[in-house]
């Protein structure tokens, strides 16, 4: 006896997660691969997402045969002409359903705000800005050519330029110091020479690299470095005027704001943006709890594809 099933994947930032329901919402499997989804943060992203599906069915215990839609929500997915490599993700033999893929900050928005109105702002391994409006219009801060660099990198390479410059003080000292251990450098000298060799040969391992470091500049902001604070506060500002500019496009007067992603839902970056929108001039914002993680959010766009009813969130929620 065959189980008709839906898919839904998260190929946002540096993961590829894969959620395998039946069609009443009930959870079959859950995967987790530590590897991206994206063919800019990695070369070998097709084998990535066609192992955790794979992987996923084999979990759940049925066959490609039996699912009836895929979503996913795929990072870098930016342009018509990015289907040529994102719909390679999905192409595993025997998987011919019906098959949905977008940017990964929709299915973020429809796992956070449950297909409401609202803007959804993602900073993590990667940054950008979402809203859908009451008249269902998707309208991205990329439209704009707007970008927040509030991305994990960021954060890091804004921090040790600041260091690299002669910037830190007494209140940075923790800071400098996570920043020699993390590039096995034994002195700022050191460290100097490293960055002019360009810190790593292979751009996606540097990008990487620096990622990592992002939770010790927003842990060191919370702690009261100066850098960590100026390079945060930067960040968080971009973030205000991408979401205020979304914001322009609603009707309503009051506009609900989700955070995902590592950066934003920090405790340094997530407080002084909700700070932030309070005293914004053009609307009233008010920072929501995501509802569900993104990809519960890319099940539920299955759901819709196949004009089935969205279930109960409590089933689906894997955060």
């Amino acid at each position: 006896m065959t189980t008709p099933v839906v898919i839904g994947i998260d190929g946002g930032g540096s993961h590829t997660r894969v959620l395998v329901c039946d069609l009443e919402g009930r959870q079959l499997a859950y995967l987790n691969n530590p590897c991206a989804a994206s063919i800019y943060k990695d070369s070998n992203a097709v084998h990535n997402v066609r192992n955790s599906i794979a992987g996923a069915l084999e979990i759940a215990g049925v066959r490609p045969e039996d699912v009836r839609c895929v979503a996913a929500g795929i990072a870098g997915y930016d342009k018509p002409e990015d289907l040529a490599w994102v719909s390679e993700l999905t192409a595993l033999p025997g998987l011919h359903c019906r098959k949905l893929h977008v940017n990964d900050a929709v299915a973020a928005h429809a796992g956070a705000l449950r297909a409401k109105p609202g803007i959804v702002a993602i900073s993590g391994t990667g940054s950008i800005i979402l809203g859908i409006n009451e008249l269902q219009e998707q309208i991205r801060n990329y439209d704009f050519h707007h970008y927040s660099f509030s991305a994990a990198r960021f954060l890091a390479y804004d921090a040790i330029y600041e260091v690299l410059a002669g910037h830190a003080g007494a209140s940075d000292k923790a800071l400098v110091q996570s920043m020699l251990r993390h590039w096995d450098a034994t002195d700022l000298q050191k460290l100097a020479v490293i960055g002019r060799q360009g810190f790593h040969s292979d751009s996606m391992e540097r990008d990487k690299l620096f990622g990592q470091f992002a939770p010790i500049v927003t842990e060191a902001a919370e702690g009261g470095s100066a850098i960590a604070i100026a390079v945060c506060d930067r960040a968080v500002r971009q973030l205000k005027v991408g979401i205020e500019m979304i914001g322009s496009f609603f009707e309503s007067d009051t506009v609900a704001v989700a955070y995902t992603g590592s950066v934003i839902s920090s405790a340094y970056v997530s407080r002084l943006l909700s700070e932030g929108l309070t005293q914004s001039s053009n609307k009233q914002y008010f920072p929501v709890k995501s509802g569900l993680s993104p990809v519960a959010g890319a099940v539920l766009l299955a759901y819709q594809e196949l004009g089935l009813p969205a279930p109960e969130d409590t089933l689906l929620d894997v955060s």
